[in-house]
């Protein structure tokens, strides 16, 4: 079992940053890819930025929209997964989700476990 707790979410002003934390607890946490997904007002939920179970890879992936604003990065020492969010956008507004697998996927259904979400709203 992986138990995940997301923090950092908050209202800021399109040009803004902030940065959502995801708490990991669990024996084998360290082990699994870890991602955010975001879910908007009447959307579905959509992937956002994941990094690989592989601590020696480092491998990262990012949806187009958020691809040089959005900065994914893991303390396993910490199971601490950070998602550092700058010039955010209106459009960025949604519950972001922490989520954990044992593979590297964009795919949801391939995501395990889940956190609770944190809101963040982008003001324009």
């Amino acid at each position: 079992q992986v138990q995940l707790v997301e923090s950092g979410g908050g209202l800021v002003q399109a040009g803004g940053s902030l940065r959502l934390s995801c708490a990991a607890s669990g024996r084998t946490a360290s082990n699994y890819a870890m991602a955010w997904f975001r879910q908007a007002p009447g959307k579905e939920r959509e992937f956002v930025a994941g990094i690989s179970w592989n601590r020696n890879s480092g491998n990262t992936w990012y949806t187009d929209s958020v691809k040089g604003r959005f900065t994914i990065s893991r303390d396993n020492a910490k199971n601490t997964v950070y998602l550092q969010m700058d010039s955010l956008k209106p459009e960025d507004t949604a519950v972001y989700y922490c989520a954990a697998s044992r593979y590297d996927s964009r795919g949801q259904s391939a995501y395990d476990y889940w956190g609770q979400g944190t809101q963040v709203t982008v003001s324009s």
